[in-house]
């Protein structure tokens, strides 16, 4: 009975072909509009959750103090107020998983005939641990090598390619402002941190190393910045307080007086950064939506339409002994075939327009089964919600009427 009706459905559709085409336009677009949206947004919070996994999970980062000279103010880490021994202390607090103490620059590093200017930091192994950094070849310096000052470095890719070229670096030696330096091992792949910048053009070198031969270090043991990496996110705040605490004992700062350092929640930044992103997309996905609504209110449009144009038809088949709920049947499955035919030319569109967006511009786009199946499940109920009153008026309409319409 309904395979009957689905294809008297079809035939009904058949004979409007425009007009059914122009019906179906409006699904078309919501459809396509929705998919196209939704994949765009899944691919920024991809990239966002990569960029987070990159710069490694539950870190804080730790801030020497400011300076003033003669009413000039310098920013955060100007002042010489952080020390290896705050590191140690710091690392002894409950929660706390990795620090690592860091005295960052940047310096010209030079291989054979080639060169090139990068960011040279100086720190401690923790720092891989902290970063969630692995080496994928070669070895990492150990503690042994920042007790002795020891002249060994860990690469990372871009530096690599552009020293080495296709030459394995490992046992290569560099020169980092004329010191040389062994490259003990090659950092795995970062990308770009969620400040845009290219984490992998970097090489890491014991931080000893970093204060005593290569920066140089007018106070002895004071460091930039560190990174405090906790065991769980969840007593990031209670570590925070325990931080700011101690250190402010160690650094005799009395009660009213300002901090010498800044504390940071990386995971918060990073974590708002995903939210924002994450409401942005619903937003687009909402906007996209809008065109659904329209497409609905077409069919409902049409489809009394057709109610009107086929009363007749409508009087003679209840006159045969067609029931009230055959007619509403037979309207409704006319709503929904233009609906999900509607639904699958648009997601077609959609894909393609993702693909051609990617193409393009280089934007990540991810095309998820759950919007094929959320695209596909609208597009069946606003089908049903749309063309059910145009549906419902048929099956009402009296036989003895409908056959006089003229």
């Amino acid at each position: 009975m309904t395979i009957a009706m689905l294809g008297e459905a079809w035939q009904a559709m058949g004979a409007n072909r425009l007009r059914t085409m122009l019906t179906m336009l409006g699904m078309v677009i919501g459809v396509g509009a929705v998919v196209l949206m939704m994949s765009i947004g899944q691919g920024a919070q991809y990239a966002i959750k990569q960029s987070i996994a990159a710069m490694g999970s539950n870190l804080f980062v730790l801030l020497s103090g400011h300076t003033s000279t003669g009413g000039v103010r310098s920013a955060s880490g100007g002042a010489h107020t952080l020390t290896v021994n705050d590191a140690d202390a710091i690392a002894e607090l409950s929660g706390v998983q990795a620090v690592a103490p860091i005295q960052p620059g940047n310096a010209q590093v030079v291989y054979g005939p080639n060169n090139w200017n990068t960011s040279v930091i100086g720190t401690t192994p923790s720092y891989l641990d902290a970063r969630s950094w692995t080496v994928v070849s070669g070895s990492a310096f150990t503690d042994s090598d920042v007790r002795s000052a020891t002249r060994v470095a860990l690469i990372g890719q871009t530096a690599a390619q552009n020293l080495f070229g296709g030459e394995d670096p490992v046992g290569k030696t560099i020169r980092i402002l004329q010191s040389p330096f062994v490259i003990l091992g090659v950092l795995g792949i970062k990308g770009q941190g969620m400040d845009g910048r290219d984490q992998d053009d970097t090489i890491l070198i014991p931080l000893t190393t970093a204060q005593r031969q290569v920066f140089g270090n007018q106070f002895p043991g004071s460091v930039r910045l560190m990174m405090v990496q906790t065991t769980t996110q969840e007593i990031m705040p209670e570590v925070e307080r325990s931080m700011s605490s101690l250190l402010r004992q160690r650094h005799r700062i009395r009660e009213g007086m300002e901090d010498d350092f800044s504390l940071r929640n990386l995971t918060a930044v990073a974590d708002s950064a995903a939210e924002s992103t994450r409401i942005m997309s619903l937003l687009l996905g909402a906007i996209a939506s809008v065109s659904l609504l329209v497409g609905g209110i077409g069919i409902m449009n049409i489809m009394l339409v057709s109610v009107t144009e086929r009363t007749r038809e409508i009087g003679i088949r209840m006159a045969i002994g067609a029931r009230e709920r055959d007619i509403l049947l037979q309207f409704l499955l006319e709503a929904i075939i233009i609906s999900v035919v509607g639904c699958f030319i648009g997601l077609l569109l959609g894909i393609g327009g993702a693909l051609l967006t990617e193409a393009l511009t280089g934007t990540l786009v991810i095309i998820s089964f759950s919007s094929v199946v959320v695209a596909f499940g609208v597009a069946a109920a606003v089908g049903i919600f749309f063309g059910f009153y145009p549906a419902k008026k048929a099956a009402q309409l009296d036989p003895i009427e409908a056959l006089r319409y003229q």
